[in-house]
Order: structure tokens, then C-alpha cells, then sequence
């Protein structure tokens, strides 16, 4: 979902220096921090140890992970453990609507592992989480960057009956890569998961890695694909391994390659782009809402 941002040693090729992390500061971040601390709060921003995690914090935004930390799948990009999924907790949306109300979230990102091995692949938990901070937070906007629910279109459909404000579901790469990185997945799922998403009145967003071994051409066929279902949001980021045992990385784009892919994704429509380096899914998630 591209938020495993942490590369463990060098892949291919070594990592240049555009990649450095800055360390996060400012009033706000640590205002954000002590509270996370004080409360033992658990955010995906921390465990995926995202370069943007104190812009963010200090915007008012963070993300959090649902419905446990092991997924039913094996994506060849993700650093998230693979295997059974423990038994679904029934008071987690609560503690996470607790969490964003602590927090003085403003803005907040949901996500999910994928739960194959439930019947409704997690959504009661997902448009109980909606309802949840809702209900102690009624002015927190919301984002949630949902799993294709294994094609269940009942399933979806319990998030667009919940309507966060924004809806996002991660292409991830481009078509011919697909098998190899997102070995469960389906690229026309993903699209049909999209245009499902923006048929039912949903603020649409995905995001795409690069350095895979894509392209250009194939970058651009699969802006023209999210285009083709109304996908209002891109974002585009660099790929890193997470570890070891999963892809490596192909090649590290340049932030001007980055730059010129945005302005091409504006031209062809989309209502918000965000291409750098360092760029991940909820990466100025507050400024999509437009």
C-alpha cells in the first residue's frame, strides 16, 4: 500500500542521496508524539516508519491500520507478515475512533491488511470505524485506502454506504507487473473496484510505485486506465525493499522524472497529483479533498 518505505540494504542499485530522511520537528509533531507515547497509541505512520510522518502529524493528519497486522496475501512489495489472521476485534473501531480524537486528528487515513478468510473481508469492521469517528469526532474528514474484498461487491458497497470523504484503493504498478508484485491481486479488479467506487458517488484516489522495472509508456498507460473509471486522485512514489526476501528495486527515478510525471497526469485529468520520491499513499491526504 505503498507505506513499507524502509530498505534494509541496497538492491540493485544503491540508493541516492534525494532518498535522505529528514527527521521530524516542530511544535505540532511533538504536541502529536507525546500524546501517541502518553496513550500507547499504534499508527501505521510509526510501524511503516514513513519519511513524511512529522509534515503530516504537524498538518493534523495520520494514518491507522485495522483488522490486525497480518494479511491473508503476499505481495511481493509488502513488509506486512503473511499468514492467518487472529479472530476480528469487535471493540477496535472505538479504540481507533479514541485514537483520532486523542490524537486531534484532523484529518485521518484507515487502512486495512487484507482479510480473506472473512466472509465480508473485514467491511463491517471498516463502516463500523467510519461510524465510530464519526460519532466522537465529527469534524475529523476521513480517507480510507480499502483492499479489492476479493471482488465481493456487497462488500464494497458498505463503504460507499458509509461515504468517507475520500475512497482509495491502490493500483499499485502497471498491468505486466502485476502478477509478479501483487500475486492475489487483479489489475481489472482493482479498476472495477475504482469505477464501482466512483459509480456510487465516491471521491476517487490510487496510488502507483515506481522503479519496478516499469516503462514510461506503461506509467502512462496506467494513468490512462485510472482515467478511464474517473479515479480523481494520483500518486505516484519510489519503491523501496522492504527487505531482503521481498522485490528489488529495478531503478531509483529521478525527482524531474517525477516532476514531469505529474504534470502529465494533470493534462490528462487528474484533479490532484502527488509524484516525488519520498511520496506515499496518504502523503498530503488532508489536501485531496479539494
Amino acid at each position: 500500500m505503498l507505506e513499507n518505505i524502509v530498505s534494509e540494504r541496497p538492491s540493485k542499485v544503491q540508493k541516492p542521496k534525494w532518498l535522505r530522511v529528514k527527521l521530524p520537528t516542530g511544535e505540532s509533531f511533538k504536541k502529536v508524539r507525546r500524546i501517541v507515547d502518553e496513550h500507547q497509541l499504534h499508527t501505521i505512520c510509526e510501524s511503516g516508519s514513513c519519511p513524511n510522518m512529522g509534515e503530516c502529524w504537524g498538518a493534523g493528519t495520520a494514518t491507522f491500520m485495522i483488522l490486525g497486522n497480518i494479511c491473508t496475501r503476499s505481495c511481493g512489495f509488502c513488509a506486512v507478515e503473511t499468514g492467518r489472521p487472529g479472530a476480528v476485534d469487535e471493540f477496535e473501531p472505538g479504540k481507533v475512533a479514541r485514537s483520532v480524537k486523542l490524537m486531534e486528528v484532523k484529518h485521518c487515513v484507515i487502512t486495512s491488511v487484507d482479510r480473506d478468510d472473512l466472509t465480508d473481508g473485514g467491511s463491517d469492521i471498516w463502516a463500523k470505524t467510519v461510524h465510530a469517528i464519526r460519532y466522537q469526532s465529527p469534524n475529523t474528514t476521513m480517507e480510507t485506502l480499502i483492499p479489492d474484498f476479493a471482488g465481493k461487491w456487497e462488500n464494497l458497497q458498505r463503504i460507499i454506504d458509509v461515504a468517507p470523504e475520500i475512497v482509495s484503493h491502490n493500483l499499485e504498478t502497471v498491468r505486466r507487473l502485476t502478477k509478479q508484485v501483487r500475486i492475489q491481486a487483479k489489475y481489472d479488479r482493482s479498476l472495477e473496484v475504482l469505477r464501482r467506487l466512483k459509480k456510487g458517488g465516491m471521491r476517487t484516489k490510487s496510488g502507483v510505485m515506481l522503479g519496478l522495472g516499469e516503462t514510461e509508456n506503461e506509467v502512462l498507460e496506467t494513468m490512462d486506465d485510472l482515467r478511464s473509471v474517473g479515479v480523481d486522485v494520483l500518486t505516484l512514489g519510489q519503491y523501496l525493499q522492504p527487505t531482503r526476501k521481498h522485490l528489488p528495486v529495478d531503478s531509483f527515478i529521478i525527482p524531474e522524472k517525477f516532476a514531469e510525471y505529474k504534470d502529465i497526469g494533470l493534462e490528462k485529468g487528474f484533479r490532484y497529483v502527488e509524484s516525488g520520491p519520498l511520496v506515499r499513499s496518504s502523503y498530503h491526504a488532508e489536501k485531496h479533498l479539494f
